[in-house]
């Protein structure tokens, strides 16, 4: 047993390397947001992996520790709430972090283990395939644990290389990321290349009369010049692909977003009261100012809040908001606990009240989180979820917004690229997402969490409204631009106007992570190969 976990151990030097990789990874990310650091991180941890080739067991260990990097390093903020309001020791929450991140690096980790394996049976030539099996990983990440926070396509929200996000989603954006650095990994090692350093040398001799020593400088720059084309290259496929054009028809509503900045402890019940009239009051202040302008049918949002309003069961928030809404002739879309007759739980829900009173429609929230809104089974019976145990909603229920029709995703909800799929596909003319981050405090989870939603709308073709309790409150455009954000942690209100749509699809929106599947078939082809050239390999022996 002891010979066996001594397998895992790789050269001092290797971990070491991939740790590097790791560190250049976290910095591609909020805060830091050096996102051209994620065209460069994996280079290391693909050194690491060649130097390990001869051990998938070793390899498996370096690419363990760039995950184990990566995960501590890009989400540490999952320590701010128990810290905060639940009173655990820092020393601790970090340590259930740390086992928390040692478990998802497993996914860095398969992809190492994978390569070296590749590298094996077809030398440095196979780093051509350090594409396909990182996406494959990621994928796997994905069906396995239900999410893909921070996958590798996530670093560019922010840029304008995100154009391939409307025809393979996040994965496909990773494309000229991971390909680059492939292609410039395996020149490095020698995979292209079938000649050596003195071959190039006699070359450039037969048409040069330099020295040598002056012949390698020019052929340095020379390579350099080429890893600049080809860089520009590749960043020029992921910023200038031809985007879908912007789906344009007639102006369908205007929405007042509130950001109310809602504290996440401390709510008596007059503290309730006095926080649900201040919503009321920021959004009359700004209808105000509407006052004689172009008649659009007006929705009023507030976002997730600790402020949980129960509009079925609670006569009391039912007449409040349905007065607010009459008074003011708006329609007010806001997250409500309703109860689910079926099992007696209660649904996460976007209920919308309309202009004369009354609820409107009800979306039910589909993705719930884990181990904070439901517990898996079989954990369910032992494990208690931290928020509540909702019961988990089915249908994809468009809300009617004046003339157009929208899609509304609940905090979480935003990860998931299939949702605005669905969305779009039922005739979705806008995304609305409706979060709270203020648990996990002022740190990288607000713009993160912002990224998904960047990529939601590129995917789609269609505006994502946000409307955050803390921030960032913001209008993000069917090309990914971030306008008119508010300031985080603090009150503030946002007007904006939508068009509907001429009911187009993206080929994301029609075929989905259609990459994603290509790369897992891909990476499972050259391992099934392998192994049927190896059994050959025996048999004839």
């Amino acid at each position: 047993m002891l010979k066996w976990f001594k397998g895992f151990v790789p050269d001092v030097r290797s971990p070491l390397l991939a740790a590097a990789g790791g560190v250049l990874l976290v910095l591609a990310f909020p805060d830091f947001e050096l996102w051209y650091l994620a065209w460069f991180a994996l280079i290391p941890l693909l050194g690491a992996v060649e130097r390990e080739r001869e051990s998938s067991r070793r390899a498996f260990t370096v690419g363990w520790v760039f995950g184990l990097v990566f995960f501590f390093g890009t989400c540490w903020w999952l320590t701010f709430a128990p810290i905060t309001y639940a009173g655990f020791p820092p020393v601790v929450a970090y340590f259930l972090l740390l086992i928390v991140c040692m478990i998802v690096g497993v996914f860095p980790g398969i992809f190492a283990a994978v390569m070296a394996f590749l590298l094996r049976r077809f030398g440095s030539v196979a780093m051509l395939a350090a594409p396909f099996v990182w996406v494959f990983t990621e994928f796997l990440r994905y069906w396995l644990t239900g999410n893909n926070w921070n996958a590798i396509g996530y670093s560019q929200a922010f840029t304008t290389n995100i154009a391939l996000a409307s025809y393979g989603g996040v994965f496909l954006t990773a494309l000229p990321v991971l390909g680059f650095q492939s292609l410039l990994t395996a020149y490095l090692l020698g995979g292209l290349s079938r000649r050596g350093q003195s071959d190039e040398d006699e070359d450039i001799a037969d048409y040069s009369d330099a020295p040598v020593s002056q012949r390698r400088v020019w052929l340095f720059w020379l390579r350099f010049a080429g890893w600049v084309v080809l860089a520009l290259v590749f960043k020029t496929v992921a910023s200038d692909f031809p985007l879908p054009r912007s789906p344009k028809g007639d102006l369908g509503a205007r929405v007042v977003a509130i950001q109310p900045n809602v504290p996440m402890s401390g709510l008596t019940y007059e503290k309730w009261q006095e926080l649900r009239e201040r919503h009321v009051r920021m959004a009359e202040a700004e209808l105000a100012k509407l006052a004689g302008k172009d008649p659009l049918p007006t929705t009023v949002i507030f976002p997730e809040s600790p402020m949980n309003f129960m509009y079925e069961t609670d006569r009391e928030t039912r007449e409040f908001i349905d007065g607010f809404a009459r008074r003011n002739n708006v329609s007010v879309l806001f997250n409500s606990a309703e109860p689910n007759h079926a099992d007696g739980k209660f649904f996460n829900s976007a209920v919308l009240v309309g202009p004369k009173g009354g609820e409107v429609a009800q979306y039910d929230k589909i993705y719930l989180v884990p181990f904070g809104e439901f517990v898996p089974e079989p954990l369910a019976s032992v494990v208690p979820a931290f928020v509540g145990s909702f019961s988990q909603g089915q249908d994809y229920e468009l809300l009617p917004i004046g003339t157009g029709k929208a899609g509304v995703m609940i905090c979480f909800e935003s990860h998931f690229g299939q949702l605005g799929r669905e969305y779009v596909r039922g005739g979705a003319d806008v995304l609305i997402e409706m979060t709270n981050d203020g648990y996990l405090g002022p740190t990288p989870i607000l713009r993160q969490h912002l990224a998904n939603a960047v990529f939601r709308a590129v995917e789609t073709n269609r505006p994502l409204l946000r409307v955050t309790n803390v921030g960032i409150t913001a209008y993000i455009t069917e090309r990914g631009e971030v306008r008119d954000p508010a300031p985080v942690y603090q009150e503030d209100t946002r007007v904006w106007t939508f068009a509907t749509s001429d009911g187009s699809q993206t080929f994301y929106v029609k075929y989905g992570d259609w990459f994603a599947w290509l790369s897992s078939l891909v990476t499972l082809g050259l391992l099934a190969w392998c192994f049927f050239i190896n059994r050959r390999i025996e048999t004839k022996g």
